[in-house]
């Protein structure tokens, strides 16, 4: 399997090159697990102003990004990969989760983000270009680049060769439906406060009993929204069981196990 290929549509290339050069996406790009292509968008206008947005109709305030250059843009895309997956990072679109990122990682092998910025994009290239808007949650940011940069490190964390131990991957909070057990690591003994003797007697079915209740708790604790949707077993909800007759009661806003 080829690489993974993405590519960025922003007013601000050097906001995402930043981020795509560091840590484990950087070291994925060298490797070739993924390809990133970012793509001023004002690179595609074609007046001496370089003008990528202008005002609303309608009289409404704020900018919005024209449509010509984002179209050129897109056009350019997809003459060398056509198959390219063209999404708008924009809050009125789907939630963006732990499912979202494993569906795109599944294909096709090339996604196109693009930024928003301002009030948002002409409507004509939602109508035209876009196969699917999506919003990494309900609050109010400068711009897409920040949620492009989400997008690109959920989904290849889940591409084979990106992270070095897969482990890691599968572990994750959200990837099995709820919170991830909290960690330790040495001292064992800082400030009084002693890592849990359980994970270092050895004893591996201990262990993973005793943090798969953690996540639970945590999950409980933090997201109980999580629980109504996640795979339990039967051990799992029996322990849930016990946490809610001592814990006073349902967590705000859950409904069962």
């Amino acid at each position: 399997m080829g690489s993974f290929v993405w590519d960025v549509l922003t007013l601000f290339p050097e906001m995402v090159t930043a981020y795509l050069d560091a840590g484990i996406l950087g070291r994925a790009r060298k490797q070739g697990a993924i390809t990133v292509g970012v793509h001023d968008i004002r690179d595609y206008t074609r007046d001496k102003h370089r003008m990528a947005d202008d005002y609303p109709y309608g009289g409404d305030p704020g900018m919005v990004l024209k449509p010509e250059p984002i179209f050129r843009a897109v056009d350019c895309v997809r003459e060398k990969t056509p198959e390219s997956r063209v999404v708008l990072m924009s809050p009125g679109g789907r939630p963006f989760d732990q499912a979202a990122a494993l569906r795109l990682a599944r294909g096709p092998q090339a996604v196109t983000l693009i930024c928003g910025r301002y009030e948002g994009v002409d409507e004509r290239v939602v109508q035209r270009l876009i196969d699917e808007e999506i919003s990494i949650g309900d609050y109010v940011i400068s711009g897409g680049e920040l949620a492009a940069l989400v997008v690109v490190d959920a989904v290849s964390r889940c591409l084979p060769g990106v992270v070095g131990d897969e482990r890691s991957v599968t572990s994750d909070s959200f990837y099995r439906g709820i919170l991830k057990h909290p960690q330790y690591t040495r001292p064992e003994v800082y400030r009084g406060l002693s890592v849990p003797a359980v994970l270092l007697s050895g004893h591996h079915e201990e262990i993973r009993r005793y943090q798969r209740r953690k996540a639970l708790e945590k999950t409980w604790r933090n997201r109980p929204d999580l629980l109504e949707k996640a795979e339990l077993s039967k051990e799992d909800r029996e322990y849930l069981a016990r946490l809610q007759r001592s814990g006073g009661g349902r967590p705000a806003g859950f409904e069962g196990f």
